[in-house]
This record gives structure tokens, sequence and C-alpha cells, in this order.
């Protein structure tokens, strides 16, 4: 039997992402892409040490990304948001303070993730930030205030109608959120690279395409999670468990979001791969002639 000399990190089972086990999973990639791979490695370890660099490592920049702002902390940072999204009788001050929170996850996350071929000022990250939290803010309140004036609504309906407002207005700010965020990229294009992984150019239709990815999924993502929540807790309460402890109520809703949150996640991401692939007769002339591949690859973000 071959003696295992893989990246630590994953041996005995439990995984460790240390700095040191890091640096040992990204030395085992180089390896087997040089050709010095030792002997004994599987391939179920090299695609582990993949996963941990690719949830870890900023594939443009080579950093680390910061914990609370990775897609593989994403689900347990973002839940307490939702929950307080989602929260009934939302006061006024109490929907801008989640909205402004929420959407200050998502820029940070969006601005970590994005393609980061081209060095972003921070004057412009600053713009993209308060767009997109004016643009959260002012939908969630418009629509709350629209529904509180309402006068053909009974309290329970209105009640429940005030339980979906925060999908429409987070998927419309998560739309201007990863658009102004990410604006330069359209205006400066990204890297478009080859087979070989050899940057041919820099191209502004696949900053077109990689941003349009990456907000339908953004739409998309949130819409199990602010949608199913309000159903389930809507049938739950009503049982005579929670009827008779109602202190009970938050608890089963955290576990809630938090349970439809880890499946919508993985969902939404899949829907188009990081590195995705363009014809190269879509993209600009320039670049279609200097190069004789007919598909390239281009860093969509995440």
């Amino acid at each position: 039997m071959a003696e295992s000399v893989a990246c630590p990190a994953f041996q005995l089972g439990k995984p460790r992402y240390d700095q040191k086990r890091l640096n040992e999973c990204v030395k085992l990639l180089d390896d087997f892409k040089h050709g010095t791979l030792p002997s004994g490695v599987s391939d179920k370890q090299l695609w582990e040490a993949q996963k941990v660099k690719q949830a870890i490592i900023h594939p443009d920049t080579g950093e680390k990304i910061f914990m609370p702002f990775r897609m593989s902390g994403y689900v347990p940072f973002g839940t307490p948001i939702v929950v307080g999204l989602l929260l009934p009788n939302q006061t006024l001050a109490s929907t801008v303070f989640w909205q402004w929170l929420n959407q200050s996850h998502n820029a940070c996350v969006n601005y970590a993730n994005r393609n980061a071929t081209k060095p972003t000022p921070t004057s412009k990250f600053i713009q993209g930030y308060l767009g997109a939290v004016t643009s959260a803010v002012s939908i969630a309140v418009g629509l709350n205030v629209l529904i509180q004036k309402s006068s053909k609504f009974s309290p329970a309906t209105r009640l429940i109608i005030q339980r979906f407002v925060p999908f429409p207005a987070v998927a419309s700010a998560n739309i201007c959120n990863v658009g102004l965020m990410r604006h330069s990229e359209l205006s400066e294009g990204i890297d478009v690279m080859d087979s070989n992984g050899n940057v041919v150019g820099s191209s502004q239709i696949a900053a077109k395409y990689a941003l349009m990815e990456t907000a339908f999924t953004r739409v998309v993502l949130p819409l199990p999670i602010f949608v199913l929540p309000p159903v389930i807790m809507a049938f739950l309460e009503k049982l005579p468990l929670l009827q008779s402890h109602r202190r009970l109520v938050l608890p089963v809703h955290s576990l809630v979001c938090l349970a439809v949150f880890g499946l919508s996640l993985p969902l939404a991401i899949s829907l188009f791969p990081q590195m995705s692939e363009i014809e190269v007769s879509h993209l600009e002339p320039e670049i279609a002639m200097a190069t004789d591949c007919k598909v390239l690859t281009y860093n969509k973000g995440l």
C-alpha cells in the first residue's frame, strides 16, 4: 500500500485550513502542474487540495479572501442577516438597518470575488458601495410604505405580504450591487485566456457576460431564501408546539433560514462556472485576430 504524502489538511478526515496547511496544498498542486508530484498521491487528494485552494485563494490575485467574504463563508455569515430581514413587524429603522447590513455584506462579497485582472481604485469601490446600499434601502422602504398605506389589505394579509417584501427589494438591489461594485470591468474589460492560460487580450464583451451571469445568480440566490421561509414559518407557527412556546419561533425560524440558504447557495453559483468559456467569434475583432483558438476562458467571478 503506497504511503500517502498528499496535503495533510485532509489526513485523518479532519479538514484544517490554517496557513501552513494551505501552503502545503498549494505546493502539492504546483508540483502536479510542473510534473514533480511525489509518488503515492491519489486523484482524490489532488481534488481535495484544489477545493481548499479555490475556496480560499482568489484566482486572479493569488491572495487569500477574507473569511466572511468567501463563498464558503456566505451561509454562516449571511444567515443571521437573512433572519433579520425576514423578521415580522419591521419598523422603518429596522428595515433600513437590515437592508444596509445585507447590502454591505453583499458589496464586500462581490468585490472580494470580482474579476481582478485589472486594478480597481478605492474611490470606485466607495461609489459602488454607496449606490448599492442606497438602492436597496430605497426599494425596501418604498415597498413597505406602500403596503402600510394600502387600505385594501387586512392586518393579517398585510403582515404576510410584508414578509415577502425583502425578496424584490434584495433581488433588485443585488443587481444594482453587482453592477455598481464591478462597473469598472465594463469600461476596462477583463482578461481572456487561451487553453494554456496565456492572456490573449482584454475584452469588454467578456466583462458584460461576466456581470450578467453574476447578476443572474444574485437574483436566483435570494428567491428560495426569501420566499420559502415565510411559507414554511406560516405553517409551523400554527403548530401547537410553537403556539404554546412562542420563544421557540425565532430559533426555528433561524434553522429554517439556515437550511434553505445552505441548499440555495450551491444551486445558484453552479448555474455558471467561475472560469467561463466564450467563443472567439463573440469577442472583439482584435482578440479574434490575436489567437487561433476557437474558445477562450475568463474569470466570471462569484
